[in-house]
C-alpha cells in the first residue's frame, strides 16, 4: 500500500511542477494586452463616401477618435459602381468618430487653408483640443496648428521646395509625426520623410527649441544626401523609398533612415522614435540624450518594420504595441527590454499606418493601402479599424 501510496504522490508532484513550468509568473507577463477586431466599427458613411489613406489619427481626452485622411475623389454605390465628386463634395480630410464609430465633426481637405498640406501626414490632439496636421509630398515643410473646428492658429515652416538641409529649423522636411508635451508647451516632430531628425517647438509661438538625429547627433552632423530624381523621387501620391535599402547582417545605421515615422513621448518623459526603415525604435530623454533602441524584426525589408507606436493602457505602460504595415500586424513588446511578447491582428491588418489608444486600452488603427488594393483576410484591411481590449 505504501509504496502504491508514493508513487501516487510523485506523480501528482510531477504535474504540479509541469504546471509550474509553463504557467506564467504572477506579475511578470501575465498582463500582456490581447485584442479582438471589432467588425461594427465604424458605422457606415453617408453620401456613399468611401475613404482613401490615413495618413494621421489620434485620440482625444474625451475619448473621440481623430482621423486624418486622404480624400478620395469617388464615391461608390450600394452596387459598387463608382461616382466621380467635385473636391466640394468629398468626403473631409479631417474625421472625428465616437465611440460608436459615428462621424460626429469634420472639416478640413485641399485647399481648406492657403498651406494645406498636399499629402496629409500626421495628427495630434493637444490636451486643450487643438488639432495639429503636417503632411509628406514634395514641397509640403510646414506643420499646421488648428482649433477644434478648424480655425488655423498657428504655422511652423512653410511649403518650399528648397533643397534638403536638417541644419535648416525655419521650415520642415516633409514631417511625418507630432506629439504634443502639454505641461511644457512644446511639439515634437519626426522630420520626416524628406528631412531625417527630431525637432521640438514652442507650441505656442512655432519657435524652435532643440532638435537631434539618431542617436542623439546634433543636427549639424545629420546627413542631407543629394536628392533623388527622376523615376527615384517621390511624387504627389506615389513614395518612392529613398536610398539604400537595410541589409539584413548589415552593421547598425548611424543616422535615420527615411522617413523618421512617428515620435511619441511615454508617461515617464522618455521619447520614442519610430526609425522605421532601420526597424528599430530609439529612446532619449527629452533634451536628445539617447538612452536606449529597440530592434525589431530586423530581417524585415523595404518599408521596414516600425511603422506606429503605441504605450499600453497599463499606469506603468509596461509594454509597446508596435504597428507593422510591411508583416501586416501589431506587434507587443515589453518596453523595459524591447522583447516581443506576442503579437495580433494577423489577417485584418495590412499597412497599417497610423494607431492610438482609449482610455478603456482599445486600440485603433489607421490602414495606407486604400480601397484599390485587393487585401485577403477577414477584413481586407480596413481604412480605420478597432480592437477591443479583453479582460485578463
Amino acid at each position: 500500500m505504501m509504496p502504491r501510496m508514493i508513487r501516487c504522490l510523485g506523480f501528482v508532484v510531477g504535474i504540479l511542477m509541469l504546471a509550474l513550468a509553463v504557467a506564467p509568473a504572477v506579475g511578470a507577463d501575465s498582463d500582456i494586452p490581447h485584442y479582438v477586431n471589432d467588425p461594427s466599427w465604424p458605422r457606415p458613411f453617408a453620401h456613399h463616401w468611401v475613404m482613401g489613406q490615413i495618413g494621421g489619427l489620434a485620440v482625444d481626452r474625451h475619448d473621440r477618435i481623430w482621423v486624418l485622411q486622404r480624400a478620395l475623389a469617388f464615391a461608390v454605390d450600394e452596387h459598387g459602381v463608382k461616382h466621380d465628386l467635385a473636391p466640394a463634395q468629398r468626403m473631409p480630410a479631417v474625421l472625428v468618430f465616437d465611440a460608436k464609430g459615428d462621424i460626429v465633426k469634420s472639416w478640413g481637405g485641399q485647399g481648406y487653408v492657403t498651406d494645406w498640406p498636399k499629402s496629409e501626414h500626421g495628427l495630434w490632439v493637444d490636451a486643450a483640443g487643438n488639432v495639429w496636421i503636417g503632411g509628406n509630398a514634395p514641397g509640403d515643410r510646414q506643420l499646421l496648428k488648428f482649433t477644434a473646428d478648424g480655425r488655423q492658429l498657428l504655422e511652423i515652416g512653410h511649403p518650399t521646395n528648397a533643397p534638403r538641409n536638417n541644419a535648416d529649423t525655419g521650415m520642415l522636411g516633409e514631417p511625418a509625426g507630432i506629439e504634443a508635451d502639454d505641461a511644457a508647451h512644446e511639439v515634437y516632430v519626426s522630420d520626416g520623410y524628406l528631412n531625417s531628425r527630431i525637432v521640438v517647438y514652442d507650441s505656442d509661438t512655432g519657435k524652435f527649441k532643440r532638435g537631434w538625429g539618431a542617436y542623439g547627433i546634433p543636427l549639424g552632423a545629420v546627413a542631407n544626401p543629394p536628392e533623388p530624381t527622376g523615376a527615384a523621387a517621390s511624387t504627389l501620391g506615389h513614395y518612392v523609398r529613398e536610398g539604400p535599402d537595410y541589409v539584413p547582417g548589415e552593421a547598425l545605421e548611424k543616422q535615420f533612415r527615411t522617413p523618421v515615422h512617428c515620435v511619441h513621448l511615454s508617461a515617464d518623459g522618455y521619447v520614442y522614435v519610430c526609425d522605421r526603415r532601420n526597424d528599430r525604435i530609439q529612446v532619449f530623454t527629452k533634451q536628445g540624450k539617447f538612452l536606449n533602441e529597440f530592434l525589431v524584426h530586423r530581417e524585415t525589408r523595404g518599408n521596414g518594420s516600425v511603422w506606429t507606436l503605441t504605450f499600453s493602457h497599463d499606469p506603468g505602460q509596461k509594454y509597446l504595441i508596435i504597428g507593422d504595415g510591411v508583416n501586416q500586424r501589431a506587434w507587443v513588446l515589453r518596453r523595459k527590454d524591447g522583447k516581443q511578447v506576442s503579437s495580433f491582428g494577423e489577417g485584418y491588418l495590412f499597412y497599417v499606418h497610423q494607431s492610438g489608444l482609449d482610455a478603456e486600452g482599445n486600440y485603433y488603427t489607421g490602414d495606407v493601402g486604400g480601397p484599390q488594393i485587393p487585401r485577403p483576410g477577414p477584413s481586407n484591411g480596413r481604412s480605420v479599424q478597432k480592437f477591443i481590449l479583453q479582460p485578463h
